[in-house]
């Protein structure tokens, strides 16, 4: 296959940063995209040029750092699969192919198509946990019968692997599908219940702090995350969010 890759090219946070066009030859279509643009970086560095940054780590669809936003869809245009899962089948010979970081003001561009999510990081550090006792003292595990369809939206729940999606495609960069998860694999859960006020309040809190935007309603979020995250938990969470209030 011979493509035209439009890349993204940043040199740092504080450079302007623009779109460079490279052509390349020799793609096979059971490639991943990765793996295409691991053959770039190598024809780039053997001309001597700089290698294109980009963020991977398992390849496996589990860690969600190969986020990026590929003709104008958050890791591209298959669905239920994340960059380093989608292969060159999806394109076809002689195409033109937009490939740019994920945009969103609480996610900077740290150079090329990498981007800075710790704002991710540091809402689940306000909340998407529960305490244990560590002292020593064995614990007993929890013997309270969870209802079998809360335990499936739990675990539903937690598949998010905060990759970004829903960010980069939602229109006001929200934020609540991935905070949302993280509310609901706890909130379905006894364990989750003892702090379950403070929980959703810190997060959601935290999350307005970072500069994400608030939920548009229309949807794409769900459609783009590669774990099929459900609004359902949006929805969940604005519950919690105001029985929490009142509360509070």
């Amino acid at each position: 296959m011979k493509l035209t890759l439009k890349i993204w090219r940043q040199k740092n946070a504080q450079d302007k940063g623009g779109i460079v066009d490279y052509p390349i030859d020799g793609i096979e279509p059971d490639m991943s995209f990765l793996e295409m643009l691991d053959v770039l970086n190598e024809q780039l560095i053997n001309k001597g040029d700089e290698p294109v940054a980009f963020d991977h780590d398992c390849r496996e669809g589990i860690c969600g750092m190969c986020s990026l936003f590929i003709n104008g869809e958050a890791h591209g245009p298959d669905r239920g699969v994340t960059t380093c899962q989608l292969h060159m089948r999806m394109f076809k010979d002689g195409d033109t192919i937009f490939i740019e970081p994920f945009r969103a003001k609480a996610f900077p561009v740290i150079k090329d198509l990498v981007v800075d999510r710790s704002s991710f990081e540091r809402i689940q550090h306000a909340g998407g946990f529960i305490s244990v006792n560590t002292s020593g003292n064995t614990i007993d595990a929890n013997t309270i019968p969870i209802n079998k369809h809360d335990a499936d939206k739990s675990f539903d729940a937690a598949a998010c692997i905060g990759c970004g999606a829903c960010v980069a495609t939602c229109k006001n960069s929200s934020a609540m599908l991935f905070v949302s998860a993280k509310v609901s694999q706890y909130a379905l859960l006894p364990q989750g219940k003892v702090e379950a006020v403070d929980r959703v309040l810190n997060m959601v809190h935290q999350m307005d702090a970072e500069g994400f935007g608030n939920c548009t309603n229309t949807g794409a979020c769900e459609v783009e995350c590669p774990k099929g995250i459900s609004l359902e938990n949006i929805a969940r969470m604005n519950r919690e969010y105001l029985a929490a209030s009142l509360k509070g």
